[in-house]
């Protein structure tokens, strides 16, 4: 791109503006508690998360170690996902993130709680996202008809991170690519996710992983950065300067002119995470999971108009 050409191309921030207009979109779900002066949950118990596996993960990746798993309420012993989720909608609940621990292939096991999700869905109303792990094309077509609201999976850019930080030696790019596809030929609403700094606080895969998610029909993208674990291999690691995590914002807004894009719920604390808030805010970004304090007011301020959500980015309202 020449000279000229970059000095009439439209920012980031004129390109959401041109494509979505001013509404932005902050969440807070209750899979942890929130409050604000901004922003305060008003039914924690409206959406929630499910571990179909407590907190076990044969993975162990060195970035989490199951401690995301431990957050999640977990099936009790002898019950099922069904039974879960109505003594679950009796508190309120009205939606479910059902996820769990990998297997040592990369697979969560929701295909032996198909017949629970189907009785949660017909029965109870509720609306349930399912983060997927990797999955093939049998897989997917089963998700779909068994009526999932929304599929999550990370996609990873870099075999080294596949490796190194996920532990699944005999996986690649193209696993995780493909696993991609297969939501997205189902027909599912696929809502990939990016984890900037996932290779110990390096930025190693991220824009090849951009340039998947750019190859297919996605609802959305979620975009979360590394938050350095004390109970994990990566307790040490420093995550990416907010300002690259800016740029990369930018990147995405650019690439992807009429996708969602979001900042998710994962990112570092205190200073970092004012910053990196903002920076979603003036890249372009289409939302924000738990905002930082003073970010609506800034948001305003640049002339967006905030709505207000107690679920998961990609569906908005339960």
């Amino acid at each position: 791109m020449n000279a000229q050409a970059r000095a009439i191309a439209p920012s980031p921030f004129e390109t959401r503006l041109e494509h979505f207009g001013r509404r932005i979109d902050f969440h807070a779900p209750g899979l942890k508690r929130y409050a604000t002066e901004e922003m305060e949950q008003a039914a924690p118990e409206r959406f929630t998360g499910v571990s179909l596996t407590g907190s076990k993960c044969a993975l162990q990746c060195d970035h989490c170690k199951s401690s995301v798993l431990e957050g999640m309420r977990a099936i009790p012993p002898g019950r099922s996902l069904f039974e879960l989720a109505r003594a679950l909608a009796a508190r309120g609940t009205r939606g479910l993130l059902v996820s769990g621990g990998m297997s040592v292939d990369g697979r969560v096991p929701h295909l032996e709680h198909l017949e629970s999700i189907v009785r949660v869905k017909r029965e109870l109303g509720q609306k349930v996202i399912v983060h997927t792990g990797l999955v093939d094309r049998d897989a997917a077509r089963a998700m779909k008809e068994a009526g999932i609201d929304g599929a999550f999976i990370d996609v990873i850019g870099a075999d080294r991170t596949i490796h190194e930080v996920y532990h699944l030696k005999k996986k690649s790019v193209a696993d995780f690519e493909s696993s991609l596809a297969a939501l997205c030929e189902a027909g599912l609403t696929a809502v990939p996710h990016i984890v900037l700094g996932l290779h110990y606080g390096k930025m190693l895969g991220e824009e090849n992983a951009l340039e998947i998610v750019a190859r297919y029909p996605v609802s959305a993208l979620i975009l979360v950065v590394l938050m350095p674990i004390l109970s994990t291999p990566m307790r040490g690691a420093l995550p990416p300067p907010a300002e690259e995590v800016g740029e990369f914002f930018a990147r995405a807004r650019l690439r992807l002119p009429s996708t969602p894009v979001y900042l998710g719920c994962a990112r570092p604390g205190g200073a970092h995470k004012q910053k990196t808030d903002r920076f979603a805010v003036d890249m372009g970004l289409n939302g924000i999971a738990y905002p930082a304090e003073g970010v609506v007011a800034y948001a305003r301020d640049r002339g967006l108009e905030p709505a207000f959500h107690e679920a998961c980015c990609s569906i908005h309202d339960v």
